[in-house]
């Protein structure tokens, strides 16, 4: 069982500026929430509305956006800007399908609605080290998009990202692919665009699964110059 809030929060740093993660458009239980959720790792949080101004003219280093109307406009500013255009981009509410409509925007990662304290605070220390800029700690990205993947024998599905990383990618689709299956791969990221990359299933999870790249195919060195360049940003 979780502790409780306030039991575990992190101390702020000497002489450096703590992170700090817009909420924008959320409701109050959810602000209140994520703020001890975010607080426990020394992130501050900063209230915003849905006006997209304070996303183009101030730096966070992460954003929690309420997937409703306006959310498209506020996404946009935020990876626009030259300051926040890196931030680390969580959405609220909705599935993981209906967030593959704000792909182009690089969601990293999602809060399920209704918003519950022992699932948010989970995805928060997931993903808290790369708010922190900790990015040597962190060698997967987590970040959501459409991928699509095509089998040896030629079946194509449809699946959304989970996380990636140089030399593979986690994802999740209703349909099944066994581990050990031969698969090419396409996706785009951000500013990496459409590439195609061959591999293998390397593990299946109720409706998740893992793509191993092959080591030998050249074009994942795409995937790594953009990671790369992500973190470093």
């Amino acid at each position: 069982m979780e502790r409780a809030f306030g039991t575990a929060v992190a101390p702020a740093v000497a002489g450096k500026k703590a992170a700090r993660v817009a909420l924008v458009d959320l409701k109050e239980s959810s602000r209140y929430l994520l703020t001890e959720c975010f607080r426990q790792f020394g992130i501050e949080t900063v209230v915003t509305s849905g006006s997209a101004e304070r996303l183009r003219k101030e730096k966070f280093e992460a954003c929690v956006v309420n997937l409703g109307p306006g959310a498209d406009a506020v996404m946009e500013a935020a990876r626009r800007s030259s300051s926040n255009s890196r931030l680390v981009l969580y959405g609220l509410g909705g599935s993981a399908q209906e967030a593959m409509r704000y792909s182009k925007f690089g969601i990293n990662a999602m809060f399920q609605e209704p918003l519950e304290r022992p699932a948010a605070l989970k995805l928060v220390r997931a993903t808290h080290m790369l708010v922190l800029h900790e990015f040597r700690r962190y060698a997967r990205i987590p970040i959501m998009t459409e991928v699509t993947v095509v089998s040896s024998d030629g079946h194509r599905l449809m699946a959304s990202s989970l996380e990636v990383s140089s030399g593979g990618m986690s994802l999740k689709s209703s349909e099944d692919l066994p581990a050990g299956t031969d698969v090419e791969i396409s996706f785009s990221l951000l500013t990496l665009p459409r590439v195609h990359i061959h591999g293998q299933i390397a593990w299946r999870k109720n409706k998740s699964f893992g793509v191993h790249f092959d080591p030998a195919d050249d074009r994942r060195r795409k995937v790594k110059d953009w990671i790369e360049g992500y973190l470093e940003s």
